[in-house]
């Protein structure tokens, strides 16, 4: 058996005995070598700075391009849309000197006009309805005051149609609104002529 003694002079051996740590040269950068590594590290950042601002420039002019494009082919498929309407317009006026009735030729201007509606309803665009509405600013352009038996600011009459684009004013409603006084009935002029026989 070990004794007391033993043991804690084998405890003491083995606290002694460390592995040996490799001591790291602490010694401080002179200050031109501060100075070289700090230069360094700017050139770094100021070349990845460049190349940012570079990338975000091309991706600056792509994303502009690729904008315009958008618009100018978004409007394609309506522009063919129109085109098909103005083909059945050449072809109703190729027809009107036939000997073709007027119902017929009306009848085809009706679907013409049919046609358009679709094609204005399918994006987005509605008229304003106007006529016998109190007069709003945002939806109408007042061109006049005039005599009517409506009340005071009232749509006496819609001189150009307004519409609205996904619920925008895209054009105002050019409009004549009543200004409260009724209308003066004229004198029938067969009446001054029977007062002047007198």
């Amino acid at each position: 058996m070990v004794s007391k003694k033993e043991q804690e002079t084998i405890k003491e051996e083995e606290v002694v005995e460390t592995p040996e740590i490799e001591i790291v040269d602490t010694k401080k950068p002179t200050p031109e070598e501060q100075i070289a590594q700090l230069e360094t590290e700017k050139a770094e950042i100021k070349d990845k700075w460049l190349r940012t601002a570079a990338e975000f420039d091309n991706f600056r002019r792509r994303t502009t391009s690729e904008k315009s494009d958008w618009i100018k082919n978004a409007n394609q498929r309506l522009v063919l849309e129109l085109c098909d309407v103005n083909d059945n317009f050449e072809r109703a006026l190729a027809n009107e000197g036939t000997s073709a009735d007027l119902a017929s030729y009306k009848k085809g201007i009706d679907l013409i006009h049919k046609q358009i509606d679709t094609i204005l309803k399918r994006e987005g665009v509605e008229k304003i309805k106007s006529e016998g509405k109190e007069f709003d600013p945002t939806f109408h352009d007042a061109l006049a005051h005039i005599p009517s038996e409506l009340k005071e600011n009232v749509i006496a009459a819609v001189i150009q149609n307004g519409y609205t684009m996904n619920s925008k004013v895209i054009r105002a409603a050019r409009v004549a609104v009543a200004n409260g006084e009724k209308p003066v009935a004229a004198e029938k002029p067969e009446k001054k002529n029977k007062k002047k026989k007198k």
